[in-house]
């Protein structure tokens, strides 16, 4: 029926389906940036899901763990040596900062609370130097306390009036005799000048602070036995 209409009428039939055609395109030109858009909004949001999910990761990863799988992936030998030392140091200096910290807030002895406050201090600018140092080696270092430091952490705010200022006081004696192991260790294997000149000046730190924590664990002892 259309097709002899079409072969009366050829013009009309033709106007018909420039018009038909005509709508078409004007559809398909409506139905392309809905689809432009859609994809976008699904990539933003495969891309939001993807980092949102890596931050989450890289969150619950320890930070020692995050530095030396970096460092692992830079370095060999000797130099792979003084990454693990350069990192281990980092470890110690969060953890003395953060207990010091706490220190001032739950020691009950004044001198527990004045040894917290050189902890922070003194360990702080320790913190400061092995950043500028790591950084000339391109050794990369926990950005925040470690798991370990969390630990211990969380081990000490527990305690209260002497048992706190006893636990602190441990914490620091056997902290900085494992210290002083490590930098005299990590000070002869080392190759580097740099490394081993930075090692020497914090062992003298390092053995005036067990001083300090073997006077006040001293101290702790005879409050101990007084009350």
């Amino acid at each position: 029926m259309c097709n002899i209409f079409c072969a009366e009428h050829p013009q009309l039939c033709r106007v018909k389906k420039t018009k038909t055609k005509k709508l078409k395109t004007n559809q398909m030109k409506k139905f392309k940036p809905t689809i432009l858009k859609t994809n976008l909004l699904a990539v933003a949001l495969i891309s939001m899901f993807a980092a949102t999910s890596c931050n989450n990761d890289m969150s619950t990863k320890d930070s020692q763990e995050i530095a030396e799988t970096s460092n692992e992936a830079k370095f060999s030998n000797t130099m792979e040596n003084d990454a693990e030392f350069l990192v281990s140091a980092a470890e110690l200096n969060y953890e003395e900062i953060e207990l010091g910290k706490l220190a001032q807030i739950n020691g009950s002895m004044p001198e527990v609370k004045e040894l917290g406050k050189m902890m922070e201090v003194e360990h702080t600018k320790a913190l400061n130097d092995l950043k500028t140092l790591a950084a000339k080696k391109e050794i990369t270092i926990p950005a925040t306390i470690t798991d370990k430091g969390k630990s211990a952490y969380d081990k000490l705010k527990v305690k209260s009036g002497t048992d706190f200022d006893k636990e602190y006081c441990n914490m620091m004696v056997k902290g900085h005799k494992d210290a002083i192991s490590k930098f005299e260790k990590g000070n002869s294997d080392s190759k580097d000048a740099d490394i081993k000149a930075w090692a020497e000046t914090t062992l003298i730190s390092l053995r005036a602070h067990l001083d300090y924590g073997i006077a006040c664990e001293e101290k702790c002892k005879k409050m101990k036995s007084k009350s």
